[in-house]
């Protein structure tokens, strides 16, 4: 055993040696295998070469060292902390060097083999994913070195086997010249995070094969043919095939598809071997300037996925990735891209069997280079290109017998040069069946497909229409927006607006929205952690914190929006019939059921099922609605609503699940009127008005009969959400930052008179920020019919304002509430450019259930379209309609907070009544909301009726 002085292999742009060719990845076959997963011995060195390798002989002492779990990243298991940078590379940028400070992980597992092991043929240890650079002994024999982190790597070890007492050792490196090709927007987490694997090998076992299944729309008819490197039969009994490997047979079938996913059991069987196979028959083609699959255009509905889990990390087991899945295909998503890596092989098994279109993503990203011009880039350097192509063979390899696949993708932001192209010329050259994908090259050069982030609306139809400009190739390709709809915190907004131009054009054939999940980082003291949070030099913040999903993989608001936008059925009503169009590609509607209820005053008087044929793709029906009841004597308003549900069980939702739904107004509302009979009585201190005290100095209300009301006043102030605050190259246009300089979140309240002239009393007020000379001219009228006590807020802007209001509404806090109930939008939060999902009905909540936990505190919990409100002993009733939101922490508290922890409850509930909002957007990476979106400072009057409930 030498003595290594310096791990030079680390700085070796190679992508490695010793391992064997990459081929197809399958979880199950007759040979024998054992799973290494478990608890390793573990040692942190500080250095790549702190230790010698005298640690991976056989009989070494290991028993004062500590262990981790493999799959596990060490950094999560007490042993350093996790790095999070989006771009940054947290290392000086000098490829292929890299610091000498460099954690090392020594893993060390003892194994025997299991008693029927057999005795002949040949044995591979496989590992799916080490990050960032790993070097193996067996048995005390150096095996190989490997980079490239979230990929197999595969090693012939059968001759170093023993029946019992095997050492297998693994020297793990946070930093190598691999981290340059791995910037992806994430936390560094050093380790053995994904499973390593014994897998015998006896004589004639399946080598690699490749499974081309195709399908002619025209004539019904798929393809089969499977080339395998070992000879051997495939059989599909369902179909009735018996084929030698190599052989093609064409024979009547059902394609897969996302919204189909039909698959076919077989069986690849060799002399030594015998494979499952889950065969989908599907073609994917680029036609008339289109991504068509199996002849028909696509419209993607994505997200892209991170794999996450906030205590594991990327150590995912098999149920937390069937839950993604599942909620995926719960919430209308008919698309995934692996950002920025390939996934788990395991995922992509449960995306063709339960359908979801994929873009495999390349474990590719260069990021940081942006900060240098992208000179220096490994993706335009020759030297790099061997590992490029590593990359991209061991992607495509491992994934290509995936139906669900569709679009391969060279990496993720990394500029452009010879080395993606070298990628694509070798991909077409293995797999013509697949498109390719790119972002970053704008002139398509080596690409399939258009694709672009964070293109604002207005963009976005342009490319539509063609008015795009670029290339004579770009211009006859299909385009998508691989990420948009940024996804932090409060938000996304505008997703119904892209929405619309995605099914108005022909060329925009949708988006992934950026992200799946938010990687918080389960804290004892924080709750979730996020950048900074662990002392980076450098870091990003909750910028990793962006996804539709919460850490605990609660859906956000957020997804709920998304499922609402891209929902497969489309209802468009007139009070008396509904128009119900299937905007299925593929399917027709025979697997869903209709039901209609009618509601007065948000509360259901009938309810049936709707008679609604099975609507081919693209479809539309008129359908009518049954005869409504009769109105209800005092009035009220009413409306249908019409929902699609599971017509029966499938293999991702419950019969009932609600697929879509729709609300069609029949009567209108009635605006609260109150007859002004009260008049205003002052005392020595106190001014009383109906059942309202108020301050006889002020004007200030005091009370409505025994509920103690205090501080309301005008409020124009929200605590900034991500996408307020914008990003960071936004400085321009970022509403968050100007709100502040302006001195929103600060404004002064100057009273001007209290005056108590006939049955109203009026306090005249001036409410502006200081150190600038545009405000807001507020009057209060308060009047009584001596029960119901009504406010009149009339708002005059004054000066130039130069930017819209974060909202425009009163605030007051009342000394205790629980439960809230309403009439409006709900059940969940909502926003101006947010509210597709917002259903209007008559909810109920806890104060506490309001929140949305977003994992940087925000303005958060507002509900939609409010009619009447009932909390804290009070009822209170909109002229017009209003936004409510009730917490127990001011504004300002929420505003200072980080992290949830930050948030106590006070002796008091705080109430918001919005005549407007702010929109939302999503400009912590993408566009700000759309100027229809946006609260402007112009004059408004808006009331509220306050009735003591008793």
């Amino acid at each position: 055993m030498s003595f290594r002085t310096t791990a030079d292999y680390v700085e070796d742009v190679s992508p490695g040696g010793g391992a064997l060719p990459p081929r197809a990845w399958y979880a199950a076959s007759d040979a024998k295998s054992l799973s290494l997963n478990g608890s390793w011995r573990f040692r942190l060195s500080a250095t790549a070469d702190a230790e010698d390798d005298t640690f991976a002989e056989p009989g070494h002492d290991t028993g004062d060292w500590a262990e981790v779990t493999v799959p596990g990243h060490w950094v999560l298991q007490g042993h350093g902390a996790p790095i999070y940078t989006n771009h940054l590379y947290p290392f000086p940028v000098d490829p292929p060097r890299v610091p000498t400070e460099n954690p090392t992980g020594d893993h060390v597992r003892y194994f025997d083999l299991p008693a029927d092991w057999p005795a002949d043929g040949a044995a591979v240890l496989r590992f799916d994913g080490v990050e960032s650079c790993a070097r193996v002994w067996l048995n005390g024999t150096d095996i190989g070195e490997f980079k490239g982190s979230r990929l197999p790597h595969e090693f012939a070890v059968g001759h170093l086997l023993r029946p019992a007492g095997n050492v297998l050792a693994v020297r793990v490196h946070q930093w190598s010249a691999g981290s340059y090709l791995e910037d992806q927007d994430q936390w560094w987490l050093p380790g053995i995070f994904r499973d390593v694997t014994l897998l015998h090998r006896p004589a004639g076992c399946v080598l690699d094969f490749f499974v081309h299944a195709s399908y002619d729309h025209v004539s019904g008819e798929g393809t089969l043919r499977v080339d395998s490197d070992t000879d051997g039969r495939v059989t599909v009994p369902e179909l009735d095939l018996d084929l030698a490997t190599g052989e093609a047979a064409t024979v009547p079938v059902e394609p897969w598809t996302a919204e189909t996913p039909r698959l076919y059991d077989g069986v690849l069987a060799t002399e030594g071997e015998r494979v499952p196979l889950r065969i989908g028959f599907r073609t994917v083609e680029l036609s008339d300037g289109l991504i068509k699959v199996n002849g028909t255009a696509v419209l993607f509905k994505g997200v892209n996925r991170h794999e996450w889990h906030p205590e594991r990390g990327r150590a995912l087991d098999a149920e937390t990735m069937r839950e993604d899945v599942l909620l995926m295909k719960r919430h209308n998503i008919n698309a995934v891209r692996t950002s920025h890596y390939p996934p788990h092989p395991a995922f992509l098994d449960l995306c063709d069997e339960l359908g979801l279109w994929v873009i495999d993503e390349c474990d590719l990203e260069t990021h940081g280079f942006t900060e240098q011009g992208w000179r220096d880039n490994p993706v335009d350097d020759d030297r790099w290109t061997p590992a490029l192509l590593d990359r991209a063979a061991r992607m495509v390899e491992r994934d290509k017998n995936h139906p669900s696949v569709v679009m391969w993708s060279l990496g993720n932001e990394a500029g452009t040069g010879r080395g993606l192209t070298a990628m694509a010329e070798w991909i077409r050259g293995r797999d013509a069946s697949r498109l390719i994908h790119y972002e970053g090259d704008l002139d398509c050069r080596d690409t399939d497909v258009y694709s672009r982030m964070y293109a604002a609306h207005a963009e976005v139809e342009r490319i539509g229409r063609g008015l795009d400009g670029g290339t004579h190739k770009r211009r006859a390709l299909p385009f998508i927006q691989c990420e948009y709809a940024h996804a932090m915190g409060n938000g996304p907004g505008g997703l119904a607006d892209y929405q619309r131009l995605f099914e108005a054009y022909e060329r925009l054939q949708g988006g992934f929205v950026w992200e799946w999940i938010d990687h918080g980082i389960r804290h004892p003291e924080l709750g979730y952690a996020y950048g900074g949070d662990f002392g980076e030099e450098l870091h990003d913040g909750n910028f990793v914190c962006d996804g539709l999903l919460f850490p605990d993989r609660t859906p956000s608001p957020g997804l709920a929006e998304y499922k609402k936008v891209i929902e497969p059925v489309g209802f468009d009503g007139d009070g008396g019939t509904v128009r119900i169009t299937n905007k299925q590609d593929f399917a027709d509607l025979s697997a869903l059921a209709f039901e209609w209820s009618y509601q007065v005053e948000g509360e259901t008087a009938e309810s049936g099922s709707l008679a609604v044929p099975p609507l081919a793709p693209g479809a539309s029906a008129e359908v009518k609605l049954p005869e409504p009841p009769a109105p209800h004597p005092d009035g009220g308003e009413t409306q249908w609503t019409v929902r699609a549900v599971l017509a029966a069980d499938t293999a991702w939702a419950p019969r009932g699940h609600v697929v879509a739904w729709g609300q069609f107004p029949v009567t209108a509302r009635q605006a609260p009127a109150v007859a002004a009979t009260a008049r205003p009585v002052r005392g020595a201190d106190r001014i009383t008005l109906g059942p309202a005290a108020f301050d006889a100095r002020t004007g200030a209300l005091l009370s409505i009969g025994a509920v103690a009301v205090r501080d309301l006043r005008l409020d124009v102030w929200r605590a900034p959400t991500d996408n307020d605050d914008g990003a960071s190259w936004q400085d321009d246009v970022r509403h968050g930052p100007l709100w502040r300089r302006l001195g929103l979140h600060r404004m002064r309240h100057r009273l001007d008179a209290v005056e108590t002239a006939g049955d109203a009393l009026t306090v005249r007020t001036r409410v502006a920020p200081a150190a600038w000379e545009f405000g807001l001219a507020t009057v209060y009228r308060w009047t009584s019919d001596g029960t119901r006590l009504k406010l009149t807020v009339s708002v005059v802007p004054e000066g130039d304002w130069t930017v819209p209001l974060p909202r425009l509404g009163v605030r007051f806090a009342l000394s205790a509430a629980d439960e809230v109930r309403w009439f409006g939008g709900g059940p969940g939060e909502a926003y101006p450019d947010t509210r597709a999902a917002s259903m209007t009905g008559r909810w109920r909540s806890t104060v506490d259930a309001l929140q949305t936990p977003y994992v940087r505190p925000q303005e958060n919990g507002a509900r939609a379209g409010v009619r009447w409100a009932e909390l804290g002993g009070l009822r209170v009733e909109g002229d017009p309609e209003f936004w409510l939101t009730a917490r127990r922490w001011t504004t300002e508290q929420l505003d200072a907070a980080r992290h949830l922890t930050d948030l106590a409850p006070g002796d008091a509930v705080w109430v918001n009544l919005d005549h407007g909002q702010h929109g939302i957007g999503s400009q912590s990476c993408g566009p700000g909301p759309l100027p229809g979106y946006f609260l402007r400072a112009e004059p408004a009057e808006f009331s509220f009726v306050f009735t003591e409930t008793g």
